[in-house]
């Protein structure tokens, strides 16, 4: 496991021009239209920020953020959270200020809940036209940053058949997206599931490996 100091993460949220790690890391979800459940499981992020609060050492902002990506404060908060499941979608506007906010150094982490998996797709590919979302190599920082998961994502919940797959997009040579595919890490966050508690532990670090990574590579 790596350590990184409140000073350090204070300074790489100067470096990205975005100010909220100063007063601790926070995790805010980002509503959409299309009819999707952006909403779902409520208590996902706050449970994951106390586990990463006690294991790392780092101050985190535990409140719930639940912002659009019209709202003013979205360019306070480098760490953008979406999941649900059916459709996604952003207006024009919405598409303009979150490439605007990829661009001034933020992370969206994706995970799909099942059925959000086309739509997500799709829009990501109107924010980032010339991007495309690509598999990260088990050897990629992502997975062994904090906690080593050099098999790849683990199976959380069983929604499609096959393997859990983690999906990266790389804009100007750094990774601004990170999606999760047929796992639903964040499920495992929740109390309302009632996983086994070594299911529940796998979630949680991978969603510590995936903040961790987020919060320290600018």
């Amino acid at each position: 496991m790596k350590r990184i100091s409140v000073i350090a993460l204070i300074l790489i949220s100067i470096a990205i021009g975005l100010p909220c790690l100063a007063g601790g890391i926070d995790i805010a979800r980002l509503k959409y239209g299309g009819g999707g459940d952006w909403y779902n499981d409520p208590d996902e992020e706050t449970n994951l920020l106390k586990e990463y609060s006690a294991r790392t050492g780092q101050e985190v902002d535990p409140a719930k953020y639940n912002i659009s990506a019209n709202d003013d404060q979205l360019f306070s908060h480098p760490f953008l959270f979406i999941t649900g499941h059916g459709e996604i979608k952003f207006t024009e506007r919405e598409i303009k200020r979150l490439r605007r906010y990829i661009e001034s150094g933020g992370f969206i982490y994706a995970d799909d809940d099942f059925g959000m998996d086309t739509t997500f797709r799709r829009e990501m590919k109107r924010i980032l036209p010339e991007c495309s979302l690509q598999e990260l190599p088990f050897t990629h920082p992502i997975y062994n940053c904090y906690y080593d998961f050099s098999g790849g994502l683990p199976k959380i919940h069983e929604h499609e058949k096959g393997r859990p797959v983690g999906y990266g997009v790389y804009f100007q040579e750094r990774l601004v997206l990170f999606y999760s595919f047929n796992t639903n890490i964040s499920d495992g966050w929740t109390n309302a599931h009632n996983d086994p508690p070594e299911v529940r532990e796998q979630a949680i670090r991978m969603g510590i490996n995936i903040l961790w990574y987020a919060v320290t590579n600018p």
